[in-house]
């Protein structure tokens, strides 16, 4: 493998990539069908009746796709409030939707952008066009050279932003000033450093940071990524 053509290794290393994410979307679709079916008909049954989410979001190549994800919020959220910034005790926020984004359920749909090959299981988390726009076109390039993922370094590491937003009234400003560019530099570093060996570590990462809650452990498995500032380390419990 060593000695192959670098064009070539990437290629190949590409068609893995994506059969691997098509044979394990589709083999976790599956699986959870059992629990997903009582998700969708409470959804189906409660709220405003809507099981599934479509949000525009900024895939590879600049090109834009549709995520899916569980209903969790009111119709048409995001021009109320506090439009795609969700606040605490957000009142768009549906009492099933509540259990559904703090378990992370709600993003199981997105599996579906996985199988019909829009985003891959590992990469930059994927973003609304108002939130690309906020990032360095320097790094928004190099994020958007690569498609999106169900997770990664940014969605690992900041898999409790909520707690930061939650605690200061100027979302919006908070988020750009302070979220997006420390983001930036995490997206940037796993971009410019992916492999399939960091492809794996991450798959394995998502696993225990979700179960144990502990978003930190992604600097025990990647010591060289780049540090949080000390405000985002004590709020994010990193």
């Amino acid at each position: 493998m060593k000695h192959l053509n670098p064009l070539l290794k990437n290629q190949m290393y590409k068609i893995f990539k994506r059969l691997f994410d098509f044979l394990a979307s589709l083999s976790a679709i599956i699986l959870l069908l059992p629990f997903l079916i009582p998700v969708m008909i409470i959804l189906k049954l409660t709220g405003e009746g809507e099981i599934f989410y479509l949000q525009e979001r900024v895939g590879e190549g600049n090109k834009d796709f549709y995520i899916y994800k569980f209903a969790t919020m009111l119709k048409d959220s995001e021009k109320m409030g506090s439009g795609i910034y969700t606040a605490k005790n957000d009142s768009r926020i549906l009492p099933f939707g509540n259990f559904l984004r703090k378990t992370k359920i709600n993003e199981i749909p997105q599996l579906l952008n996985v199988l019909n090959g829009q985003m891959s299981l590992i990469g930059p988390r994927p973003l609304t066009k108002e939130v690309f726009k906020m990032y360095p076109k320097k790094i928004s390039k190099i994020i958007s050279s690569v498609k999106p993922g169900v997770s990664g370094l940014g969605s690992l590491v900041f898999k409790n932003e909520y707690l930061l937003l939650q605690k200061n009234k100027y979302v919006k400003k908070i988020y750009k000033n302070k979220i997006s560019v420390y983001k930036g530099k995490i997206e940037h570093w796993h971009v410019t450093n992916f492999n399939l060996f960091c492809y794996i570590k991450i798959l394995i990462l998502t696993f225990f940071v979700m179960l144990l809650n502990k978003p930190k452990l992604v600097f025990s498995f990647f010591s060289k990524l780049p540090k949080p500032s000390l405000e985002l380390k004590k709020v994010l419990d990193l």
